[in-house]
């Protein structure tokens, strides 16, 4: 192997797609799963094709902007943790600069260094960003991984959006007879190739993805359609 090749040499690890595929997933599920649910349940209420409609578009509607909240909010006590710890780490290194200096290097022999090797890299650490090693290696605070919430809340909108749009375009399209049979099918369809393709990506076979999304699915819209079969009423 020469030079070049060793330098070119890259190792794609899957671990780095686990933060982006979890909202991705986590949102298109959601907006898939309720949505379908919520659709399903109206039509086994037997209420009118329109009214079905707009029960899909307002829980499209409500179920985005739930996520997009839930997940800035969430990522924004986020940043304020981080945010404090930066302040801690930073007054700690003003105040007390040789005992920062000692547990760094502490953390760098329990990960395996000797004593005067984990001193020198601690110290040249230190002289080049003191702040950023006790962030990174200390708290666990890396740079590429800071939390961003309006980034995170659009992300969740988005996913959601996209996995509520099928139910609700079948919603629009679709107004006569068999409509709740070719949801229920349509949208299972679609969550065994979410669940299979989730899996895939993060370097899994695809049909336990799958299976562990058609388990819930099912259950969701079964639990549903009990209820608006329960609770039938005719809409005008």
């Amino acid at each position: 192997m020469n030079h070049d090749d060793h330098y070119h040499h890259h190792e794609p690890h899957r671990s780095q797609n686990s933060g982006w595929l979890r909202a991705a997933v986590l949102g298109a599920n959601d907006g898939l799963i309720s949505t379908s649910s919520l659709m399903l349940g109206m039509a086994a209420a037997q209420t009118h094709s329109s009214t079905i409609l707009l029960s899909g578009l307002a829980g499209l509607v409500a179920g985005a902007l739930s996520m997009a909240a839930g997940e800035y909010v969430s990522v924004s006590s986020q940043v304020d943790a981080e945010h404090a710890d930066m302040r801690i780490e930073s007054r700690a290194l003003r105040e007390h600069p040789d005992l920062e200096l000692k547990e760094l290097t502490n953390i760098y022999v329990q990960r395996g260094l000797t004593a005067e090797l984990a001193h020198e890299v601690a110290v040249q650490l230190t002289a080049h960003d003191d702040l950023g090693a006790h962030l990174r290696d200390e708290v666990g605070i890396h740079d590429n991984h800071r939390a961003r919430p309006v980034q995170a809340a659009l992300a969740s909108a988005a996913a959601f959006t996209v996995g509520a749009l099928p139910p609700v375009l079948l919603g629009w399209l679709w107004r006569g007879p068999g409509m709740a049979t070719t949801m229920v099918t349509s949208s299972l369809v679609l969550l065994a190739v979410l669940g299979y393709v989730a899996e895939r990506v993060a370097g899994g076979g695809g049909w336990k993805g799958a299976a562990r999304v058609l388990l819930w699915g099912t259950l969701a819209q079964a639990g549903t359609a009990l209820i608006g079969w329960l609770f039938r009423v005719s809409v005008v």
